[in-house]
């Protein structure tokens, strides 16, 4: 996990919305690229889900994470 990760993570959370990598990269100061490739990872290891085409929201799992009912070391990851 990335510092990245945990960012984008909080950023799903806080807002309760389904969003798009651009909106994520818009509001996380990273690169639209970068917002993919991290969703990507983040979706192997079940922490966000894809609602549709391009649009995300964070799920139980990574709900738990943040609150750090679930470690790290415990998730699927491709990478990071």
């Amino acid at each position: 996990m990335t510092q990245a990760d945990d960012r984008l993570l909080e950023t799903l959370a806080e807002s309760e919305l389904v969003l798009s990598p651009r909106i994520l990269a818009v509001n996380t100061d990273y690169s639209r690229h970068y917002v993919s490739e991290r969703l990507a990872v983040l979706l192997e290891a079940e922490l966000v889900e894809k609602v549709d085409d391009g649009l995300y929201r964070i799920t139980t799992t990574g709900r738990d994470y943040l609150s750090g009912e679930i470690d790290a070391e415990d998730l699927r990851l491709g990478d990071g």
